[in-house]
């Protein structure tokens, strides 16, 4: 069974693999961005683009294969959008990993503030953001940018408008439509007000714990506890959520249960785990087929295959 987990959330594609301490990556491959690089699994090395939340080893662990399977393909370098202070020491890993192997792989490391966004292509950017877990954490947005008429400049002919723009007169106005946001591995924080985050269609939000027993592990490692669910959903009250990190610790038998006690019907109708594999055909016909769409398709986050 492949490892890469498949979903279609909202109309858009994700493909990845996330467990808590493990490995963590999550790409969008019509977007051509990848968050986080976990151990670089063959899905996303012709991904150009991996933003980088921080640097711990289950969300890093992949980058030197991550450049190197690129150079070895004959792939442009792909580039890895990174906090600015993270951006030298992993120049300086590149070079280590040139002297191990012999010779070195081309990189391209794009060192970011917070809200310095990063052109991916025409009208497309990823705005990365601060989060709560360590200090050089960030989060990313994948926002379109699409430019329209502005409504005073509505029933001008073609000729017209190009005399107003020789003029110098802005005729469009520039509007940011937020396709999808990641959190990365973060306590709640000030990142939720943002408008962009607000108006995401899809959040993809990491949710480790969900034991109560856990939750003052959740607050000393600044991650996301289940309880902390119903402040996320209000304040993205439109976006699809799609649930990663989890621990093996926690099954989904147990991770529904805690959701439905926790959030409201609809709200829970928003929410996706990555990690949930559909149910299996059942054979024996219609009974066991029956049975299959009533079970939960498994008892614990999908194991590596």
């Amino acid at each position: 069974m492949a490892r890469m987990m498949h979903k279609e959330v909202d109309g858009i594609k994700v493909v990845g693999f996330s467990l808590a301490g493990e490995e963590s990556v999550v790409a969008l491959p019509e977007y051509n961005v990848c968050f986080d690089v976990g151990r670089a699994p063959r899905e996303i090395i012709s991904i150009d683009n991996v933003c980088l939340t921080h640097g711990h080893m289950d969300h890093a662990a992949g980058i030197a294969y991550y450049f190197s399977q690129r150079g070895f393909l004959g792939n442009s370098p792909g580039r890895l959008i990174v906090h600015h202070s993270l951006a030298p020491l992993i120049e300086d890993l590149m070079k280590t990993w040139a002297r191990i192997e012999g010779h070195p792989s081309e990189i391209e490391v794009v060192p970011v503030e917070p809200m310095q966004d990063v052109p991916i292509r025409r009208g497309l950017i990823v705005r990365p953001f601060a989060v709560n877990h360590v200090r050089t954490s960030l989060g990313f947005s994948v926002i379109e940018i699409r430019h329209k008429l502005k409504a005073e400049f509505h029933g001008k002919t073609g000729p017209e408008l190009v005399a107003l723009k020789k003029d110098g007169v802005e005729i469009e106005e520039r509007t940011e439509c937020p396709m999808a946001t990641f959190t990365g591995d973060t306590a709640l924080g000030r990142f939720l007000h943002h408008d962009f985050v607000r108006q995401s269609r899809v959040l993809i939000v990491e949710c480790t714990f969900f034991e109560s027993e856990h939750e003052v592990r959740a607050r000393a490692g600044r991650h996301i506890h289940a309880e902390d669910l119903p402040e996320i959903l209000a304040c993205v009250p439109e976006a699809q959520i799609l649930l990663v990190h989890l621990s093996r610790r926690t099954d989904f038998r147990t991770a529904k249960k805690t959701l439905l006690e926790l959030v409201k019907p609809d709200d829970v109708e928003r929410i996706t785990f990555l990690m949930e594999r559909p149910p299996r055909p059942q054979r024996g016909g219609d009974g066991g087929s029956e049975r299959s769409r009533r079970t939960p398709s498994a008892t614990s986050p999908a194991e590596p295959g």
